[in-house]
Formats: C-alpha cells, structure tokens, sequence
C-alpha cells in the first residue's frame, strides 16, 4: 500500500451524492468488487459516477448517516468497461455529453471510446447528431476535465488546495504541469499567489539548482511579500539581501544581482530615505505614493469654509448643557474651516463628545457626512455613539471582485462617494491598501476627518497610516489630552493613561473596575484565567463567558499564549457533551458553541440575517459562535453579530480560529465587557507599551491583569514603538521635483 498507515478500498463510483465545486469536498457511493455499497466522503476533484478509485483513508462513524469511509488520498484509473464508460459519459462528467449522446459514442467506439474521445476527436464525427466542429469540443472538454484533474492531483501532493489549482489552470491551461515543472516560480505569480516554500518544494522535486534565476528574484519577491504580513510596505536594501540570501541559502552576491534585475524590469520600486536605500514591492510604491499625492492635493484645494464657527459652538453648547474644552473647540473649528482634520486621543478625553458636535454642524450646514469604520463592531459602535448610520469601509466602497478573485472596490475615481465629508473612525487599524481605495473614492473637495489613537498598536495589514500622516506635520492635527471628570472615576481609563504617560498604574486598589491579581507560575496563572473566566467572573457579576469576557495574550505561544489557553478555556467554557456536534479538521477542533475568530479577510463569504437579508464579506478579527456542524455537507455555521455564515470544512480550518483568548493584535477594533490578561513572561519582541495600552483599552467595565509586576513595568519602560519600514512619511514630505 502506498498510503502508509491507512487502509485500502478500490470500487468504481456509483454514485455522487454531495460535492462542493470550491473545495472539492464530495460524498459518493463507492461500488467495491465485493459487491457492498459504501460511503466515501472527502476532497475529490472532478469525480463521476463510473469511475474507478483506489481511495486511502479510515473508518468513521457518522451520528445522524452511519458508517463512512473518510478518505485522506486517492488514485483514479479511467472507466474500463464499456458499461462504466457509459455511466460516466451519461453523468455529465464531460460538458456537452448527456445521456443519449454518451449511448451512440459507446455504441459507435465501444472500449476504445475514450481514447478516441481523447486522441482523435475528430472521430466522433461518425456518431449521429455530432458535427465535426462539435467533435473538436467534446476532445477538448475532456481534455480540460482530464488536465484539471491532473493538475490538482499532482499540486495536491504540495498541499496546495483545488481552488489555487484552477487559478493555475487559468493561466497555463493544459501545459499547467509541464509549466510548473520547468519553472515553478511561476506559482508565485500574484496572478496564482501561491507561496514561495510550495514552489520551492516542487523545484526540489525536479532537482532544480539552488543559484537558478527565476529562484533568485522569485525568493527576493518573497521575502518582501512575507513582510507585508509584519506590516512594512518596504525593507532596506542591507535587510532584505540578508534575509532572502538567509531564506535562499546562497550568496549575497548573487541576491543582489537579483535585485538589481528586478528594479530593472519595474517589479521593485527604489527610494533613497534618510541615505539608506529602500525597496518596495511595485504595488506597495504606487500605493504610498498615490496616498501621498492625493493628501497633499486635498491641501492645495480644500472645500469651502464654513464660518462662523465660534457662534455655533456657542450656540450648541447653550443647546446641550455642555461647555467643550479648548481642544474641543480647535478640532470643532478645524473641522468647519479645513480639509483635512486628524483628532486623536486616548480613552475618556472627549473624541466621541466632539466628533458628535462636528457632525451636527456640518449636517446643519448642509452637508452630506458618511461616517466609516475598518471593522463590523467598530463601525456598530460608531452609530451607537453617534446616533447616526456608519458602515464599514469595505461596504461603503461596495467591494466586488476581478477575474483573479481578488479584492476590488466599486466606488472609485469613476464612481465616487456621494457625500461633502467623510469621517473615517480607528484610522490606526487602517491600512495603506485600504486608505488608498478610500482616497481614490473620495470626491473632489471631500472633507475628510480621520479619527483615532496615535497610541493604539498600528493597522494588522501593512502600512502605517495614522502615525506617518502625523509624523509629517502637514495636516491640522488636534490631540486631546484631558481626561473629563466622568471618565476620572473609572480606573481603566486612568490606568490607561498612567501607561502611556510611563508610569505603573495603581495596582493596590480592589474596589473598581480594574485588578492586579499576582501570579508566579505560569501553570498556576492558567488555572486562574480559566476559574476567572468560567466560575468566578459569571457568579460575581452576571457575565456570560463566551459573549462578555475575553482573554487577550501579548502571544500565541507558550503556557500563557492563545494556543494553549484556547484548549484549556475551551474544556472549561465549552465541555463535549454526549449529542453535542464537533469535528476536526486539519487538526482543528469545532465544536458546537464554539467561541470562534475569523483570522483573514473574506469578500465573497456569503452571511444571511434572519430576517432573510443577505450579504457577503466576513473579514479580520469578527468573531461569533459556532451554532450548526453539519458533517454530510461537509459545512459549519458561525453566528457574527446579527449575521449567520457558513463555512464549507476547508474554509473553516484556514479562516477559524478558537477565539475564548486572542492576541492583542487580533482584538483590535473590538471592544469587551470584560477583559482578562496575562503578564507574566512576555517574549521580548513583544514588550512595548503600546500593545499594553491597546490591550487595557479594550475593557469597557472591567479588566483584570493576571502576571507578575516586573513583567508589567518591562512593558511599560519600553516605549519603543513597533518598528515598520513604510514610505508614506517620506512621499509626503519629499520636494517636488
């Protein structure tokens, strides 16, 4: 057996009863040489009924179908006798071939018919019904069907899923795999995506040399790419020579060499910054670039001004009962007689108080405002403060999607936004692609309001917006510093503050909304989290232990990380029960009830609400709970907010994720009732203060800091801020040439 470790059924399809066209998931009745009948269930590209299968796998049992054999691999042999020659050709396996067709071609060609069907097309001409011109496609269907099939086959021994396969196939058709065998580099094309340790392993399959070229340029492009994910848009020539000749193992030389070439043909974009050489990936330059060119244009042409701002400040704090402080009113009047307005400020000094004053003297004046956020909650509770409508970036631009499958956005310079003034919410979670998209569709003489905490840690994706549209000191900028008096009664938001200023918060204090609870030992720690979140939190204050309370970890490893208080949270919170669905997928358990995170954007995922309304895009960092496990669909259903999603297997395994404890990073956006943290031995490349700070601020009524007080302080002390390498500050600053 060739499948080392799983048993063995060969048998000719009887019968597909179930199959997913985006991952390929089926369920079909396999008829074996013996005479039974049996349920195969797992990933079969393009299977039909009369083919013959050598499937490799293992018995399960289903709770609601029975038996099944749930296969792990395959191999496939045509049909061979006539009789499984028909049942295949009828099923529509080959596009343009039904039943009676598929009689007369078996009729005419009897065993040969598919080897005429693929070899001499033009035979099939003798049959009834089929013209010469007719013919040629049927050889060409099959061929197709016979080519894809090959393809996923031999990319599936890569792990490279159906879905990437037919992007493969888009671009080079029937010479896919001799393609990628002459060169497999070309799957990291952005045209396929696919990533450079998946080409490399294939390029090691057929002994391709370590210096080869396309090798070269296609692990430099890599390196750049995998940066992107850690947020730089560019990295200094030193550093990436280094790091792509460290992941190619070869010379520097020869990394530069490559380099050199693909500025020379435009891949790379190069700048000089501060007397060291940066390069950027083509996409990344044009997009800092554009940014930079369009704010700066919004300077040169601002909108009218609208007067008299001082009378209607007045006017409405006589209305409201309230008096604004100085730097209220400066962003107030900043945002009637400007452009552009960046207000920041940390929690409980007043943002929301003067963005809601803005609004509504901008509305008075007339104007049409939008109001936007990056993520589904953040944009909820936008509305929820403001009392008016705010939508997610995403969905104001009306994202659609290319031929590729990728992201784009409808409301562009042909189709702009509609509106005089757009106020966009946590700008620090907005990355440069993003920020680009909305400038492109913005109108001209757009206001444009950009809100958000200069402290907070930057956007997940690349770029960083917020901080070098401040850094480069062009644009009205009002920081609001005064906590008011209602927000001084809270202990988070003084804590808050106490971080950012470099101080200890005060840990001593039990009678609030914050608490310092002393730990040693990590296992010990653990147990607490777990007693705090499952017992202790629920009975003293009535909070629900999947919907209020969330662990959030500086990391993902470790005794303390999400990895392992996931398991720990999840037995405690969540324990299977007898009738209580789960299953695992990749190695990654479901179970019903599940707390569960979406970890990458997804534009076409469809969700339906229960009043029958329907969408698409589930994107980074939602969360809900798992509600509905169907394993004969090969399916499960998430419950986001108001919104009901679901998740074919594949899906789920590589875009869920346990999500009873996150990373800081991943919590950015959302805000909980309660938080509880962990500080105890915190790897050093993740002790600054900022992730502290945006940890802390995301408790709305309580927070609970679980650790020791050295790791606290460590924190605290090291201000340094998480380094990228963007363009953006030096785009702007930059003489015009």
């Amino acid at each position: 057996m060739e499948e080392q470790g799983l048993l063995e059924l060969t048998g000719a399809v009887e019968e597909v009863q179930y199959h997913n066209e985006k991952n390929q998931y089926t369920v079909l009745q396999l008829a074996t040489p013996q005479g039974d009948l049996v349920t195969v269930v797992g990933a079969f590209p393009f299977v039909s009924e009369g083919e013959e299968l050598r499937v490799y796998g293992t018995w399960g049992e289903h709770p609601t179908y029975g038996e099944q054999f749930m296969a792990q691999a395959f191999h496939r042999a045509r049909p061979a006798t006539t009789a499984a020659m028909l049942k295949y050709l009828s099923s529509g396996a080959v596009k343009g071939v039904g039943p009676a067709m598929a009689r007369r071609i078996i009729q005419t060609f009897g065993a040969k018919s598919l080897e005429v069907m693929e070899q001499e097309p033009e035979r099939l001409a003798q049959v009834k019904g089929i013209t010469l011109e007719k013919a040629k496609e049927i050889g060409a269907e099959l061929n197709r069907v016979y080519g894809i099939r090959e393809l996923m086959t031999f990319l599936g021994g890569y792990g490279v899923s159906p879905e990437s396969a037919v992007l493969v196939w888009k671009q080079y058709g029937n010479q896919s795999v001799s393609c990628i065998q002459e060169d497999p580099y070309c799957l990291c094309d952005p045209e396929i995506g696919l990533s450079f340790p998946v080409a490399d392993s294939i390029a090691e399959s057929v002994e391709k040399p370590r210096d080869d070229w396309g090798r070269l340029q296609a692990g430099v492009l890599y390196v750049l790419r995998h940066n992107l994910d850690n947020g730089h848009t560019c990295l200094p020539q030193d550093k990436l020579r280094a790091a792509a000749a460290a992941t190619l193992q070869v010379e520097q030389e020869l990394v530069e060499d490559a380099i050199y070439q693909l500025c020379e043909n435009l891949s790379l974009g190069r700048e000089e910054i501060g007397g060291k050489t940066f390069l950027f990936l083509q996409q990344q330059h044009l997009c800092e670039s554009y940014i930079a060119a369009r704010m700066k244009a919004m300077l040169r042409m601002p909108p009218s001004p609208l007067g008299g701002a001082d009378v209607k400040i007045r006017e409405i704090e006589e209305e409201r009962g309230i008096r604004y402080a100085d730097k209220q009113k400066e962003a107030i009047r900043a945002a009637m007689e400007q452009g552009v307005l960046l207000l920041t400020g940390g929690p409980g000094t007043g943002k929301t108080t003067t963005l809601n004053a803005i609004i509504h003297l901008l509305k008075e004046a007339g104007e049409k405002v939008f109001l936007a956020a990056p993520t589904g909650r953040a944009a909820k509770r936008m509305s929820e403060l403001t009392g008016e409508e705010a939508k997610t970036i995403h969905r104001m631009l009306q994202v659609d999607w290319d031929e590729q499958d990728r992201p784009v956005f409808t409301r562009n310079e042909r189709n702009p936004l509609e509106c005089d003034c757009l106020v966009i919410d946590e700008l620090s979670m907005v990355d440069a692609y993003v920020f680009e998209s909305v400038l492109r569709a913005l109108p001209l003489s757009c206001r444009l309001i950009l809100v958000g905490d200069k402290d907070q840690l930057p956007s997940v994706g690349a770029g960083n917006v917020l901080g070098d549209l401040m850094a480069s000191g062009l644009f009205p900028t009002v920081e609001l510093k005064e906590i008011f008096r209602q927000s001084q009664e809270s202990l988070i938001v003084l804590s808050a503050h106490r971080i950012v200023e470099g101080h200890l918060p005060e840990l001593r204090r039990h009678d609030s909304d914050f608490f310092f609870l002393p730990q040693e030992d990590p296992e010990q720690a653990a147990r607490l989290i777990v007693s705090l979140c499952a017992q202790r939190l629920p009975r003293s204050y009535g909070y629900s232990s999947v919907s209020d309370i969330q662990v959030l970890c500086p990391g993902r490893k470790g005794e303390l990380g999400t990895g392992e208080l996931n398991k720990l949270l999840r037995e405690a919170v969540n324990p299977p029960e007898k009738g209580k669905a789960e299953v695992k997928i990749r190695g990654n358990l479901f179970r019903l009830g599940d707390k569960v995170m979406q970890v990458k954007n997804d534009y076409k995922l469809p969700w339906t609400k229960d009043d029958d309304t329907s969408g698409e895009g589930v994107f980074n960092g939602d969360m809900g709970v798992v509600t509905r496990i169907d394993r004969a669909a090969g399916a499960i259903e998430v419950r986001i907010d108001d919104k009901n999603v679901l998740y074919d297997f594949d899906h789920a395994a590589s875009e869920l994720e346990p999500a009873y404890a996150v990373t800081v990073h991943k919590s950015q956006g959302n805000e909980f009732t309660a938080v509880v943290m962990p500080l105890l031995r915190v790897p050093a490349q993740l002790c600054y203060r900022n992730l502290l700070y945006t940890g802390v601020t995301r408790a709305k009524q309580l927070l609970i800091l679980v650790g020791r007080r050295e790791a606290l302080a460590a924190m605290i002390e090291n201000d340094r801020k998480t380094r990228r390498y963007t363009g953006l500050k030096y785009f702007l600053t930059r003489e015009e040439e």
